[in-house]
């Protein structure tokens, strides 16, 4: 969702565009994306799952209505180009485009493709990737239309303000600053390590937790503790106010912090609770950037020596070791893959 927004804040700024999304009917994109200033178009999605559920026979109805209204509004909007950013709503938007002979250009975040991007691949003029070590999965077909572009990261996250960051908060400029993001829902695994360990690390650090939205513990009243269920405007200048981060392992939020320069300890969900994407994502970006990473059932002692571990040790970000794939994949866009 959020690198979509970073490839319509681009388009719009070029005001040479006209810009129609299509989401799920029952997602949490609709409001977002109506708040961006881009008219919304709900279809009916079929889940497109690996595994055995009840669930997959009724989305084996859903798939051909979502087909049936994503050619409904194809055939009406008459779009020049279709940017898909993978998961199950786009299957029957790059089919029906295929079908019409509209150019789509894919975009895969992690470094292990999704399903319905693999699916969707065979439909695709262009494949955009955010991971070198994607094109290890994909066939010789798929190949020949694949260029590296890097994750489409909102270049309004680096306009944040130190001195904005520190008047919303109320914190110390004199003292370091964790921000804890666990996503849109928040991660009840790293709500835990770092309420549990709130003692230990307020010695040293103040810290911005974004617990997500239901998740606020309003007993907690702490010198240099500040949570909110998540942040919006805000978050550039917190990000400014930050000198080191906690973060699950989605791709976006691994490019964002790269592309901040910022210190990290990453803890991806594990393959009981998804498909392992988030641990080959944050096992490149460790790779290649010095940061700490845990993984499965992290014990209290464990997080604080990771944490005290990444910020003491000198990062090995420069700033060239991430692309930040915005402009790439919005030219890709304008020329229609071409």
């Amino acid at each position: 969702m959020i690198p979509n927004l970073a490839i319509i804040e681009d388009l719009k700024s070029r005001e040479i565009a006209e810009i129609k999304y299509v989401g799920s009917k029952k997602g949490p994109e609709k409001k977002l994306i109506e708040k961006a200033g881009i008219d919304f178009e709900g279809i009916t999605c079929g889940k497109l799952r690996r595994y055995f559920s009840f669930e997959n026979f009724a989305d084996f109805f859903r798939v051909p209505v979502g087909i049936f209204q994503a050619y409904k509004i194809l055939k009406g909007y008459q779009p020049v180009v279709i940017f898909s950013k993978g998961g199950y709503v786009s299957f029957p938007v790059v089919v029906v485009a295929w079908k019409l002979k509209i150019p789509v250009i894919l975009h895969e975040s992690d470094v292990v493709p999704g399903l319905a991007n693999k699916l969707c691949m065979k439909f695709a003029k262009k494949i955009c990737i955010s991971f070198e070590e994607t094109k290890l999965y994909l066939n010789k077909s798929s190949l020949k239309k694949t260029v590296f572009t890097g994750n489409p990261v909102r270049k309004s996250i680096f306009s944040g303000n130190r001195e904005a960051g520190l008047k919303f908060t109320g914190l110390n400029q004199h003292r370091p600053v964790i921000l804890v993001m666990g996503g849109s829902q928040g991660a009840d695994q790293i709500n835990k390590l770092v309420r549990s360990n709130l003692d230990e690390l307020l010695k040293k650090f103040q810290i911005v937790h974004v617990v997500g939205r239901g998740n606020l513990d309003i007993g907690i009243h702490k010198t240099g503790y500040k949570q909110y269920e998540y942040l919006d405007e805000n978050l550039k200048d917190v990000y400014a106010i930050c000198d080191l981060m906690i973060s699950r392992g989605g791709a976006n939020s691994l490019a964002e912090m790269a592309l901040l320069k910022k210190k990290a300890v990453v803890i991806p969900l594990s393959t009981e609770t998804s498909r392992g994407d988030q641990i080959e994502n944050s096992r490149v970006f460790v790779r290649k950037l010095g940061w700490s990473m845990l993984s499965g059932n992290v014990s209290k002692q464990d997080f604080i020596d990771a944490v005290f571990l990444a910020f003491n040790n000198p990062t090995k970000i420069t700033g060239n070791e991430i692309p930040n794939g915005t402009d790439e994949i919005v030219q890709l866009i304008l020329n229609k893959g071409e």
